[in-house]
This record gives structure tokens, sequence and C-alpha cells, in this order.
């Protein structure tokens, strides 16, 4: 059995775009090109997914080898994960304590059963430049469950010598030849999630930020997760055009962007050009996403004929922004500045990467629960902008709640934190309806449409007052509410 740490960078595009890479000068060397066939298997309750594991046995030619791989945590966009590795002589795993699956499932490990297969062409270069060697494989094929089918075509880079960053520089120099996007999901996931019921949409994911791990640590973690949320709903986005994924695309941007912010004192301005970019990207979906919120609105009718088309014509450009190079390479990018952040030090930081990220959270809870307490104080007699404010503080203490949620597991903790949440979400809702209607004018505006009669019914279809007090209310009842920090 070999036990090795792959770190790996996946990076997706579509079979025309593999056609551009082989066409390309810089993969011209004759690559190794072989035929794959790989089973997974697991327990009829997935005993095995559930506890982080994949196994496998992969056919090419004659030989086959069992693996099973661990899914660790990850820099985002990196695959780093420990793997245990053997010849075997059939189609059977084989296992013993040379692996950890015995030990952690007992003898449910051995019920395992095949579930579903990836075959795969593969061709394999390896690129050695001064000093660094990296595998380049260009995988396509597909998973394959029963009669059910989903395309695999993707570029697996696997750093052998040099330097994470090295990755993501030959990332770069792919994505002047083809457009890629960055990779989150392994074939195991494909495999996993033709076994389940079809998602239009992901929501974000718990984090898990163990009890020792530094503010640094926890803020790359952070924003993994929130990289993983954005690619999953964008390719739903891109494919089916579906409102929620649109609208969880975006939340997942606004995450990250609430993680840059509430991690300001750490990081300082590095980064700044990736938040410019984050800010660009998030007003492309934003613009879309004010349409789906007007056309669910509107009445059966022409006014919503009218803006339905309006938002068909939104999404066509959507999807041609996020086509372009400009738009593919931003989680490239801020995988590549995550994975080589530090964040220790610096005149430009106040907070070190190194302090405990319990303490640093319960310093940033505080901080914007303060700034939450003195911008909100009178809801109802300040300014449409100004309640905006509020609410985009309230998202950021939500979001920073649930970031940091793990670090604070004790049963109290957690009891309090469930409670402390719900009042935020109602208060981020109802200020949420107020921003609709304060929106909505201007949106129809640009439409052309501000005139129309059924637009001014949908205008004044809530009472602006009652929404106002029922908001002051969710206030009111999120400081009566006791901190789980």
């Amino acid at each position: 059995m070999v036990m090795a740490d792959e770190i790996e960078l996946k990076l997706e595009l579509s079979p025309a775009g593999a056609e551009q890479l082989l066409a390309a000068d810089m993969l011209a060397k004759a690559p190794k090109v072989a035929k794959q066939l790989s089973t997974y298997f697991d327990t009829d309750d997935r005993a095995l997914a559930e506890a982080g594991f994949s196994l496998r046995i992969r056919r090419t030619g004659r030989t086959r080898i069992q693996t099973i791989k661990a899914n660790g945590a990850s820099t985002a966009g990196l695959f780093m994960r420990t793997e245990w590795e053997r010849p075997v002589d059939g189609d059977t795993p084989l296992l013993d304590h040379t692996s950890p699956l015995l030990t952690v499932l007992g003898n449910a490990a051995n019920d395992a059963a095949p579930i579903f297969e990836v075959r795969i062409e593969r061709r394999k270069w390896v690129l050695d430049e001064e000093g660094t060697s990296i595998e380049v494989v260009l995988d396509r094929g597909e998973v394959v469950i029963g009669d059910q089918r989903e395309a695999v075509c993707e570029i697996e880079l696997e750093l052998k010598i040099g330097n994470p960053a090295d990755l993501f520089g030959l990332a770069r120099r792919i994505a002047e030849v083809a457009p890629v996007r960055l990779g989150v999901l392994a074939k195991s996931d494909r495999g996993y999630a033709l076994t389940e019921a079809p998602r239009n949409c992901f929501r974000a994911a718990p984090i898990a930020l163990s009890a020792d791990i530094d503010a640094a640590g926890a803020f790359k973690r952070i924003v993994q997760a929130c990289i993983r949320q954005y690619r999953l709903n964008e390719d739903g986005l891109v494919a089916r055009r579906d409102p929620l994924a649109l609208h969880q695309a975006r939340v997942a941007i606004r995450r990250m962007r609430s993680a840059f912010s509430i991690f300001k004192p750490m990081i300082g301005d590095d980064g700044a050009a990736l938040r410019d970019e984050l800010r660009w990207l998030a007003s492309q979906l934003g613009d879309v996403r004010d349409l789906d919120v007007l056309v669910d609105a509107a009445p059966a009718g022409l006014l919503r004929d009218q803006i339905g088309a309006a938002r068909a014509a939104a999404y066509d450009d959507l999807l041609a922004t996020l086509d372009t190079k400009r738009a593919r390479t931003i989680m490239i990018d801020v995988a590549d500045w995550l994975a080589q952040g530090r964040w220790t030090g610096g005149e430009d930081r106040k907070v070190d990467g190194n302090q405990p990220a319990r303490a640093f959270a319960a310093s940033a809870l505080a901080r914007l629960r303060r700034r939450i307490k003195r911008q909100g104080e009178s809801l109802a007699g300040v300014s449409d902008e100004m309640r905006h404010e509020v609410r985009k503080d309230a998202k950021k203490l939500r979001y920073a709640s649930e970031f940091f949620a793990s670090l604070f597991g004790r049963k109290r903790e957690q009891r309090r934190y469930r409670h402390f949440v719900d009042a935020l979400e109602t208060l981020q809702d109802r200020l949420g309806a107020l921003n609709d209607l304060a929106v909505s004018p201007a949106v129809l505006t640009r439409l052309g449409l501000n005139d129309d009669p059924e637009a001014a019914a949908l205008l004044n279809g809530s009472s602006k007052r009652k929404m106002l007090e029922r908001a002051e209310d969710a206030y009111e009842q999120l400081f009566d509410t006791k901190r789980f920090w």
C-alpha cells in the first residue's frame, strides 16, 4: 500500500476548448494516451462518503489499481488529499488496516459495492521547466450510472516539484489558449451527484473550523467555501438560466466580499484589485437579479411580459459576460492569491494571522453588532440609503455568524447561535423588502415602464409604514437576543 499527498489544480472546459488546447503549441509534445475505467464503491447508506473518503478500482489495460482518497481541507482551488494506492487482481476492493477505512467504518467498509463508473480517455504530459515539474492531464469521457450519463471534460495539473504558484501560472497560460474555469468537483463528486435528485442551486454549506485553527487558516477555509458555492451555481446558471442558481451565485460573491471585509484588520490592503473584480462581478449578477425579483412581483399581463422580455435580454448579456476571460479567471486569481497569502505581521495590518480564530471571531462579531446598533437606532427616520447600509451590515453579521459558528460549539453557544441568526434573518428579510420597494422605481425607469399604471400599482402594493414598523420590531428583537460568542 502506497500513501501519498497529492496537490492538484483542476480546470473545467468544453470539448471545443479541449480541441483548442490540443492545437496549441504549449502541449506540442506527444502525450501518453490511455483508456481508463474506474469503478467507485460505497455502502447503501453512503458511509464512505459521509466519512470523507472515496474508494475506487481503476482499470487501465490489464492493470488494476485500488485508490482510497481522504477529502482533506484545502486552499481554494487546490485539491490536497491523502491517498492510499495498491495494485489488485480483480474488481473487488481489498481492505485492511494499511488504510483508515476499517478503523473509521469497521465492518461496514466490507459492505461497499459498486455505485457508479467513470469512463475516461486520458492524455498526459509532464512539463519540466526551471526546477518545476507539473503533470498535465486532459480527461474526456463520462460518469455512468445505469442509463444516466454526465460528460466529463477537465484538466488536472498535479505538482511534482515546485511551488503551488507554478500551478496557477500554468493555469493562466492555458487560459490564454482555451476557455477554462476553476474546477471544484472531483469525479467522485460528479458520480455521487448522479445518485441524488437533481439540484437547481447550491446553498452555502456549513464551514468546519477546528478549535485550534488560526485566523489566516480560517480566512482561507471560508473563501474556499465561497469559491466552491459560486462555481457550482455558475454552472447551473450558464446551463439553465436558473434564477435560483443566479441568486445563490450572487450570495456566494456577497459572502466572499463580506469575508474580505470581516478580515480586513488581518489582510489590510492585500487583494485590493481582487476586491474590485469581485465588485464588478457582483454588479453583473445584481442587475439581472433585480429583474428576477421584479418579474415575480408583477401581476400576470403586459407589464410582466415586458419585464420578462427585458430579463431575457439581460440574461443574454450576463451569459456573454460570464464567458469572457475576465469573468472566467476571477476565481483562478482569487484561488492563487489565497494559496500564497500568509497575512502575518505587516504595517497595514492590525491583526496577525497567527491569532487564534476564535479570538478574532469574537472581536469581529462584536464590532459588526455595535455598528448595526449605532446605525439602526431609528430605521423609520433615516433615508432609504441609510437603511440599505444597515441591511448590508446585517447581512455581513449574519455571514460572519455562519462563518464562525463551528468555533462556538458548546451547547449554550449553539443554542444562542440559533436564536441570534433567526433574529438576524428576520431583520435582513424585512430590510430587504424595504430595499426592493426603494430600488424598483429605478429599475422600472431604466426599462421605460415607470409611467405604466400597473407599475404604479406594483410600487404601491405594500404599505411602507407597516413595513418600517415591522423592521423596527425586528431590530429591537435582535438586540434583545443574547450573543452567542
